[in-house]
């Protein structure tokens, strides 16, 4: 049984008429009149009684002709959601992305993917960069933004490099300017600091104790083992200062001091990552190309 021999039984049982059928589905008469006699040869029962100018359903046309209709209502139901998929009216993203980018990055970006799409349902999960690359590899993510070089480099990965961001020092405004009040400050500077650290495994714990052992110091922690906001509200109570990319400073500037670090300072790498063997759906690649050209 073929789609279009039931395209061409519904359109006689409705009209009647296999001429006028013909024009509705666009055939000739003798191509519809075939397709509908090879149709009851594999049914093997006649649908129509041909009276001269009188056609009507036998029994099995009666019982079929529902079962064509949702048939064909089902298949032009799959037609139409495809289409809106692939123009982006629906769809999801799984998005990954470390929570300090969640906090600087992604809120804008996001804001104009969803003004755009509005379809389309964003799923974001939070995570370090291992923890990220990993449930990339296993097909749990379209999209992973992750800093580099990633704790496991892998050939299964495909990344593209988005952006540099500088790291700044983030204090209270009533706690004693770091480095003696300059206005930049040095990472020799947060020696003798209290230091409010971001949990094991994420990547500007590492990066920020591998600087300042680079410096000749092992830093003193105030406090660890916080998220982003957690370290944030830390700093604002005064129990220390962090090192935190100058886009999350921006945003939580409100009861924060900002001081740059000197030059060279330090920085991080952020890029996109997704799976080498599977291309992202086109939604996540609508999300790609919004974050390369932001």
């Amino acid at each position: 049984m073929q789609f279009q021999q039931l395209q061409y039984f519904v359109a006689v049982a409705e009209t009647r008429h296999f001429t006028r059928a013909a024009d509705l589905v666009h055939v000739a008469q003798p191509s519809l009149s075939q397709q509908i006699k090879a149709l009851e040869r594999e049914l093997g029962a006649d649908l129509f009684l041909r009276a001269r100018g009188n056609i009507t359903l036998t029994d099995a046309g009666e019982a079929l002709l529902p079962l064509a209709r949702r048939i064909l209502a089902d298949a032009d139901t799959a037609r139409h959601e495809v289409q809106e998929l692939v123009q982006l009216r629906r769809g999801r993203v799984r998005l990954g992305a470390t929570p300090s980018l969640c906090t600087g990055l992604l809120p804008d970006v996001l804001r104009a993917y969803h003004d755009r799409y509005p379809g389309i349902q964003l799923l974001i999960e939070e995570g370090g960069s291992h923890d990220l690359v990993r449930e990339l590899a296993r097909g749990a993510l379209d999209l992973a933004l992750v800093v580099l070089p990633l704790p496991t480099p892998s050939p299964a990965l495909t990344t593209v490099e988005l952006l540099r961001e500088d790291l700044v020092v983030v204090s209270s405004p009533e706690a004693p300017r770091p480095g003696g009040g300059r206005r930049t400050v040095r990472v020799a500077d947060l020696e003798g600091e209290r230091l409010v650290m971001f949990r094991h495994g994420y990547d500007l714990r590492e990066l920020t104790v591998a600087a300042c052992r680079s410096a000749g110091f092992e830093p003193d922690f105030a406090v660890e083992g916080g998220e982003m906001d957690a370290v944030l509200g830390f700093v604002r109570a005064g129990l220390g200062v962090a090192v935190v990319p100058r886009m999350v400073a921006a945003r939580s500037g409100r009861g924060l001091r900002v001081t740059p670090l000197a030059r060279p300072g330090l920085d991080r790498t952020i890029a996109l990552a997704h799976r080498s063997d599977v291309a992202p759906p086109r939604a996540a690649r609508e999300l790609q190309r919004m974050l390369l050209e932001r």
